[in-house]
């Protein structure tokens, strides 16, 4: 296996990781250490020529070149969440929002029953054209039928995000992005994997949402979290535009036709299956769409100026989410050698890969230790809020461990892709899509749902790795 190298800004990479889970184990702010962990970076990958003002100078532009980084990755889920919450805000302000989510609330009859509609639905939606978009078309309509019912917004994002970025991802048994890049690192076959990895995924997120489902209840109990008023006093037909009904049947009708067009490519044709940035790219036009028709119908000649503010609550909603998340993704993402390079220049490494490399070099034959440091390098890797960008190496990784034992080879890659993208993909990493994308919906803090997160997913993690190093014996 490839050895590799630790330079000193590899350690103060690893440093800089350190202090911010301490600062979030102390609940504390990590934007600072996150910001003085670029700025670090900047100045240790100078050249050795260089003056002291040189890498000043040099480190401060890596700083908002690293924070430009992160908000291009992010912008796109940033802008689907905003035309969402606008075209919602259309909806509501003509009534329409209140008919779209009527039915549901015989089936979401009390907080319970809403978190398991919630977790099944998302899992189904997601499994068939990813969480992202699933989230994006399928929380906006139910999670606030859920939140009515007396489900804690926190409860409601616990719920879609274990269900959907957790297990549905991690899994990806139908579109199986996931299983070919793992399979093709590891030199295994994907039919193989896909087995292994469903089971993992399901171990790891039945354990969690149990967890995390005694914990939410727990917490109601003793009034630690408590639920939003379920009442209906703002439900007046008198609030009701003259085009309600229609928005409120329509736009239902026209989301659900989009699934059924994913789900439909996904299975029939998969060679023109709408899936991850196309299907994002699809909701978001088709919601802005939405929104434009909605605001003209209620609004007249006036929804000329109207659809502005409309327009202005979805972003401000969508930046009070995120602002805080582009620093602290800025240096997370450095982790990855893809955007080190964006923003430090060619021959940068990514610094989370390495370090995870390195663990690996020096795990011996021993299943049980091959898992362990396969676990531990699947959550260090999943830390720059991707989980798929590491597959590749952690594949690699897992075919130069496992040598010529074809069996722990696949059981490795699958406990690999499962803790990588549990993590990154995720339900662990305030900074990425995954966490980003449900904790807006549900209007809740990402640093929140992952501190919500974390010790049930973890217990889940130590579940399935024994339950690996059991199928490697």
């Amino acid at each position: 296996m490839e050895t590799v190298s630790l330079t000193p800004s590899h350690w103060f990479y690893l440093a800089t990781v350190l202090a911010i889970f301490i600062a979030i184990a102390f609940r504390r702010g990590v934007i600072i250490p996150s910001i003085v962990g670029v700025i670090g970076l900047g100045l240790l990958s100078g050249k050795g020529d260089e003056t002291l003002f040189s890498m000043i100078l040099r480190s401060v532009q890596i700083l908002f070149a690293a924070l430009l980084n992160s908000g291009v990755a992010l912008f796109d889920i940033m802008l689907l969440i905003a035309m969402m919450v606008a075209m919602l805000s259309s909806l509501k302000a003509q009534g329409a929002d209140q008919m779209m989510i009527a039915p549901m609330k015989k089936i979401m009859v009390g907080p319970r029953s809403a978190f398991f509609s919630l977790s099944l639905t998302i899992y189904i939606a997601a499994v068939f054209f990813w969480p992202t978009p699933a989230i994006a078309l399928v929380g906006t309509v139910l999670i606030p039928v859920a939140i009515r019912v007396g489900l804690p917004a926190m409860g409601a994002a616990v719920a879609v995000n274990l269900a959907g970025h957790g297990m549905a991802l991690s899994a990806d048994p139908v579109i199986q992005g996931a299983t070919r890049l793992t399979s093709n690192a590891a030199n295994i076959n994907s039919e193989d994997l896909l087995p292994y990895t469903i089971l993992f995924s399901l171990t790891t997120g039945g354990v969690a949402i149990a967890i995390a489902c005694y914990k939410i209840w727990r917490d109601m109990r003793l009034g630690r979290m408590k639920a939003e008023p379920t009442s209906d006093n703002d439900d007046h037909p008198h609030a009701r535009g003259p085009y309600a009904k229609h928005f409120g049947v329509g736009v239902p009708i026209i989301l659900l036709c989009i699934v059924g067009l994913m789900i439909y490519r996904g299975i029939f044709d998969p060679e023109n299956a709408i899936r991850g940035g196309d299907a994002t790219a699809l909701l978001g036009g088709v919601a802005t769409i939405l929104l434009v028709l909605s605001t003209l119908a209620h609004e007249g000649i006036s929804g000329f100026d109207v659809v502005t503010e409309h327009i202005k609550t979805g972003f401000f909603f969508c930046i009070k989410i995120f602002a805080p998340i582009i620093p602290i993704a800025a240096f997370f993402f450095l982790g990855n050698p893809d955007h080190a390079v964006n923003v430090m220049g060619e021959g940068t490494s990514g610094y989370l890969f390495d370090i995870g490399r390195s663990i690996n070099a020096h795990m011996g034959a021993n299943s049980a230790a091959q898992a362990v440091g396969i676990a531990i390098t699947g959550v260090l890797v999943g830390l720059d809020g991707s989980g798929f960008s590491g597959l590749p190496l952690l594949g690699s990784l897992t075919g130069a461990l496992a040598g010529s034992d074809y069996n722990n080879t696949v059981v490795l890659s699958a406990l690999a892709q499962v803790i990588t993208i549990f993590t990154g993909g995720g339900t662990l990493v305030a900074w990425a899509f995954g966490v980003c994308a449900d904790a807006g919906i549900s209007g809740v803090s990402p640093a929140s749902l992952v501190r919500r997160n974390f010790f049930p997913v973890m217990v889940g993690f130590t579940t399935t790795t024994f339950l690996a190093i059991i199928l490697m014996s």
